[in-house]
């Protein structure tokens, strides 16, 4: 590939939607970063400083992913840049930086066959005139890799540029390593060449290196974010400190129709260090010196909200979803070949699987500082999209983007939750109102209550079997909130909650070759607002086609894995992933009496296959002993990044088979803090083990990939250990 300056700095081209708006689009952006003293600036990405200090700017948020350091690595690889130079700042939100890798391929998902090229160039358009940025869908790596080695070869060539005006060589001459523009045993430091290389146009003929070629890439280079969070020096949004600055806690009623209807004022105002109680349609606010006073502040004033029409609870969420799953609103978002005659005369199986609503319940809570300056707003959040972030800001305050300044903070934990805003938006209210600045931290039971969670859902499967075992038709109608709309609907306006959507059913198409296959969305509005979490629909439809292959194999009477196998010819690398774990593990066929799992999944441009040990212990509880997994997420950036990545998928996905949701009661959370979750502790942590399969392919994610596999493999060795089978989630032997 041939690359010049001008690629950088160009957000796309065409504009997009009515060709009428053609000439009022952009054609291209320039970096709006800052220079500080002695930097200079390269492009949208590099900064090099005269000490020699280089600086990578991120658009993708850092929540413990490691995004802070692989794509920094990609770049430094391809500039020969040295590691220990290489410092991280976050980016202003720009063009240059949106995520149209991410709604691109959200949009060719949803296209039909005609039309995928050109929703995924009008999708990927919109998001660069929107400045969209978005940390989600383990995109990161897929989406900036090539944009960072570009950015570094880019640099590359200037810098030798430089060197050779001054070495009277041709640039390429030079070579770069270590921090240094080298040409035999010469060398110059890159600070000393960064102002006058900028001032240069790139030459023409600048290619990528092979990947690798720094000495960087593809290796586990210490991690840029690590020793300020092991020494406490990180700062997160509730570290920020402000002059003259309050603390706020907020309270909200039941979900449905509410609204706030009375608040004992003056029970608030005697407890110590109370300075203020802010009323908002939705909630209440208490402004004090400190959290706890604030805190203590709500519980005085008990708070009274009015609910128009019937509480949503865990009876009317199961109804809803049964409601619309014996439903005839089914659209049909995946079909291949004829599946009603693939059905007709054979050996058949139908079952119902169900999952509950899943919480977020990061350590870290919503929470926001605001800061009004004149007609200047300011928030420093916790954010997967601050781009959206400030709209939702100048949208609540009815002022425009121009005047909101988002600084987006490390995030203890995101997970799909803080691509929304409602701890930013209450800030800055709370924040005009009392005139001073303001943090505002949610408490756990806010945090709970006001969760987006992961929509509940229900399947019914449906397969037919031909003489020899073999699938000859599938067919999955899932019941479940249109939470994708649900989430549009919050952050942009405009989306129909009601109506079917692929997110809804992402994954349900079996990685198998089945002749005939058909998937359906069934929604079903559950009265709670729901939102994206952490694998999104895989995390559901992965329990439904695993748990269902394990019973069709059993049906059959074929070996688990044979039964996979037979099916998988297409699809080498998910099966050199099941016969990798297999061999990791020592299968034992999944044996009557025995205690293991299989399970396997693609998603997100990986593969992962898990085979899993478990049992239940003297008290009844499931109990997972070992895990094992075997990964292809195609070419890797940062070797242990990844092994951290699928370490923490599968514990995020015990946590879900096991626990991680609430019921509800007249609109409220039954659970309050963590202790009602049954996540997993160090002492329930099982063995974990993993293996990365070499590849050549082009980078999958891996922040999610590990996370739908996990519970249709406990399920699947609890039914081996005991011969129940588990068709609901949280699982429960017995249930």
């Amino acid at each position: 590939m041939n690359l010049n300056r001008r690629t950088l700095l160009v957000g796309g081209g065409a504009g997009v939607g009515l060709l009428l708006a053609w000439g009022l689009w952009p054609r291209s952006y320039r970096p709006n970063l800052v220079a500080n003293p002695g930097e200079t600036i390269f492009n949208a990405f590099l900064k090099i400083a005269e000490d020699g200090h280089v600086t990578v700017v991120v658009p993708q948020a850092e929540m413990g992913q490691g995004v802070w350091t692989s794509l920094p690595q990609a770049l430094a690889d391809e500039l020969g840049a040295d590691w220990r130079t290489i410092g991280v700042e976050p980016a202003p939100i720009s063009p240059l930086y949106a995520n149209d890798f991410l709604i691109g391929e959200a949009a060719e998902g949803m296209m039909p066959d005609l039309l995928k090229g050109v929703g995924g160039w009008a999708a990927r358009q919109f998001a660069i005139r929107s400045a969209l940025m978005v940390t989600g869908g383990s995109s990161s790596i897929r989406g900036f890799e090539q944009r960072f080695r570009e950015a570094g070869a880019i640099a590359r060539a200037l810098l030798c540029s430089a060197a050779g005006e001054r070495w009277g060589a041709d640039w390429t001459a030079c070579d770069t390593a270590a921090g240094f523009v080298t040409r035999g045993d010469d060398r110059l430091r890159f600070g000393e060449l960064a102002a006058e290389a900028a001032k240069l146009d790139a030459p023409s003929g600048v290619t990528l290196r092979a990947v690798g070629a720094g000495g960087l890439s593809g290796k586990s280079v210490p991690r840029i974010d690590l020793p300020a969070k092991v020494d406490g020096s990180a700062m997160y949004a509730a570290d920020v400190r402000l002059p003259d600055m309050v603390h706020a806690a907020v309270r909200h009623g039941p979900h449905g129709d509410t609204q706030l209807v009375g608040v004992d004022k003056a029970a608030a105002e005697k407890v110590a260090g109370v300075l203020a109680v802010v009323e908002n349609p939705g909630w209440v606010a208490a402004v004090a010196v400190n959290g706890w006073a604030a805190e203590r502040a709500l519980d005085a004033m008990r708070p009274r909200f009015r609910t128009n029409g019937p509480f949503p609870d865990s009876a009317s969420i199961d109804a809803a979803l049964k409601a619309a799953l014996d439903g005839d609103d089914a659209t049909r978002f995946v079909e291949i070949g004829d599946v009603d005659a693939a059905f007709e005369g054979k050996k058949s199986l139908k079952v119902d699987y169900a999952v509950p609503l899943a919480l977020h319940a990061a350590i870290e809570p919503l929470v926001a500082t605001a800061r009004i300056t004149g007609d200047r707003l300011e928030v420093w959040m916790p954010t997967q999209a601050p781009g959206l972030a400030r709209s939702a800001v100048a949208r609540a305050m009815g002022i425009s983007e121009g005047q909101v300044t988002i600084y987006p903070m490390l995030v203890g934990g995101g997970f799909g939750r803080k691509i929304e805003n409602d701890a930013a938006v209450q800030a800055a209210i709370i924040a005009r109102e009392v005139k001073r600045p303001v943090q505002l931290t949610w408490s756990r039971r806010d945090d709970i209550q006001q969760d987006r969670p992961r929509p509940p859902a229900r399947a019914r499967m449906s397969a037919a079997l031909g003489a020899r075992g073999e699938l000859l038709g599938w067919q999955a109608r899932i019941a479940a909130p249109a939470a994708m709309a649900s989430m549009g609907a919050r952050l942009m306006g405009g989306a129909d909650e009601t109506k079917a959507e692929a997110a809804a059913i992402e994954g349900a198409n079996p990685p198998y070759a089945i002749p005939a296959v058909a998937i359906d969305h069934l929604p079903a509005d559950i009265g709670i607002p729901t939102g994206i979490w952490r694998s999104v629909a895989h995390s559901y439809t992965a329990f439904f086609t695993e748990s269902f292959v394990d019973e069709l194999a059993r049906t059959a009477g074929i070996e688990p894995l044979s039964f996979r196998m037979q099916m998988l010819g297409s699809n080498t690398r998910l099966a050199h992933c099941l016969t990798t774990v297999t061999a990791m593990g020592g299968w034992d066929g999944g044996v009557a009496g025995g205690n293991q799992g299989l399970a396997a999944h693609s998603s997100f441009g990986s593969h992962v296959a898990l085979l899993v040990e478990a049992q239940i212990d003297a008290s009844q509880q499931i109990r997972v002993d070992r895990v094992f997994a075997a990964v292809d997420c195609g070419r890797i950036v940062h070797p242990d990044i990844v092994l951290q990545q699928i370490e923490g998928g599968i514990i995020w996905g015990i946590a879900a088979a096991l626990g991680a949701t609430t019921g509800f009661t007249r609109g409220m959370a039954d659970a309050h803090n963590f202790d009602a979750l049954n996540l997993p502790t160090l002492a329930t942590t099982p063995d974990i083990r993993i293996e990365l399969i070499p590849s050549k392919e082009a980078p999958g994610g891996v922040g999610e990939i590990a996370v739908p596999p996990v519970a249709p493999a406990i399920a699947n060795a609890i039914f081996a250990a005991t011969g129940q089978r588990l068709r609901g989630l949280p699982l429960k032997v017995g249930g």
